[in-house]
């Protein structure tokens, strides 16, 4: 039976990469058309939700939302969440209408195909790199004044040993929300692990859920100490709300 389980989990891993490429492939001609000018970037977004919903829909993963506050379609916010999976990107781009660019690693580029768009949207980062991350919020203004927002995963990556419900927050998202007065907006993903964690022989088909949480405003803060404050504000409420998933997991279990 586990063999079965192995050979199964295999399959569906590689399958996840040939649904991403599929609808790339498909609506390629309009994705690079979408690239060429800076104002073709809200027809990119639009056709990468698309792409998101195709991959989740693929995959057998439906979601389903709650959200407390409403966003004002007009305005740029700073969405973060916890990251726990490849999946996290796919989500975020389903259920988040407010068009925004990804600020993330360099090493997610060299995905083919995937890659190509990535790196001429996203704002790319080397962490190791000081030049690099001054670069981020001159890049992120740019997308600002062009009426984006900005969505940053601020563990920084997923953490290695996945018996961490919520790893330490970097700087860089509150530093980038504070500078530009953007609200925070975070975002709870409780289910992402379990449908598809970075462990090879592990994952399944069902449920995504998602938290959308009230926006926290930033117009008022200035220094060092406010984005400490903010910074561990907003990791409370997503550890918290975590933590009320896993409690309700348990309860239905038992019951």
């Amino acid at each position: 039976m586990k063999g079965i389980k192995k050979i199964f989990w295999a399959v569906w891993r590689v399958w996840f990469y040939v649904v991403m490429l599929i609808p790339i492939l498909i609506m390629c001609p309009f994705l690079v058309a979408s690239i060429l000018t800076e104002s073709g970037y809200p027809y990119f977004f639009k056709m990468s939700r698309i792409w998101a919903k195709c991959v989740l829909f693929g995959m057998g993963f439906y979601y389903k939302v709650e959200k407390i506050q409403n966003l004002d379609p007009h305005k740029s916010y700073m969405f973060v969440a916890n990251h726990t999976s490849m999946t996290d990107i796919m989500l975020m781009l389903a259920v988040v209408k407010n068009p925004f660019v990804f600020v993330g690693k360099m090493s997610l580029a060299k995905i083919p195909l995937f890659g190509f768009f990535y790196k001429r949207t996203s704002i790319l980062v080397d962490r190791s790199c000081s030049k690099s991350k001054m670069e981020v919020f001159e890049e992120a203004q740019k997308r600002i004044d062009r009426g984006l927002s900005i969505c940053i995963f601020p563990e920084g990556g997923v953490p290695h040993d996945e018996s961490i419900l919520l790893d330490n927050f970097k700087d860089g998202a509150f530093r980038l929300a504070v500078e530009h007065e953007l609200p925070i907006v975070p975002l709870v993903f409780p289910d992402n692990k379990k449908r598809l964690s970075y462990t090879f022989y592990s994952g399944s088909p069902g449920l995504m859920r998602v938290k959308i949480l009230p926006y926290i405003e930033t117009a008022d803060k200035k220094g060092v100490i406010d984005r400490k404050e903010i910074k561990e504000e907003v990791r409370d409420l997503i550890y918290n709300e975590l933590l009320e998933f896993e409690k309700l997991d348990k309860l239905k279990e038992k019951n």
